[in-house]
């Protein structure tokens, strides 16, 4: 809330310096912001009384602006990869995905391993539930499993995040 858009009977006025300059009627605080040719903004409208700021309001729009974006750049956001693999997969084939997963991990991306089952293979799935487990043994270096094993409709699958 800015300027006249401010009701409160009483305010805790702070100066264009950051200085305290007390409590204060809303309708005081708006002629000394005037005066000063600059906004009175409401900063902290949950306290008893309300915070008030007499300050440059499009100046202070941009920096809490600047500041989000700053913050947004230093965020880190991790994907889901997802591998998948069928019951009868080779040795080396199994070893080519162990590698891209080693991949994804050091990006420090999660990565979801699935392992597909398609017409007969379904009656041998819990046979199959060991190339999981041999997966995530050969990663036991770099990842953790982060969600074990589960059958979901005609896949099983497991998510690997980095070692922390």
């Amino acid at each position: 809330m800015i300027n006249e858009q401010i009701r409160d009977k009483e305010v805790r006025l702070i100066g264009e310096n950051g200085e305290q300059l007390g409590i204060m009627s809303a309708r005081e605080a708006y002629k000394l912001a005037q005066e000063a040719e600059l906004d009175l903004v409401k900063i902290a409208p949950t306290a008893k009384p309300p915070v008030c700021k007499i300050i440059n309001y499009g100046k202070y729009r941009y920096e809490l602006a600047r500041k989000e974006k700053e913050a947004k750049k230093k965020q880190k956001t991790v994907e889901l990869k997802e591998i998948r693999l069928s019951p009868n997969i080779e040795s080396n084939d199994l070893n080519t995905k162990v590698n891209a997963t080693k991949k994804f991990i050091a990006k420090g991306n999660k990565v979801k391993i699935t392992l597909r089952f398609r017409g007969r293979e379904m009656a041998h799935m819990q046979s199959s539930k060991h190339i999981l487990d041999d997966f995530a043994e050969q990663l036991a270096d770099v990842a953790v499993v982060e969600k074990a094993p589960k059958v979901e409709g005609r896949s099983i699958s497991m998510v690997l995040a980095e070692k922390k």
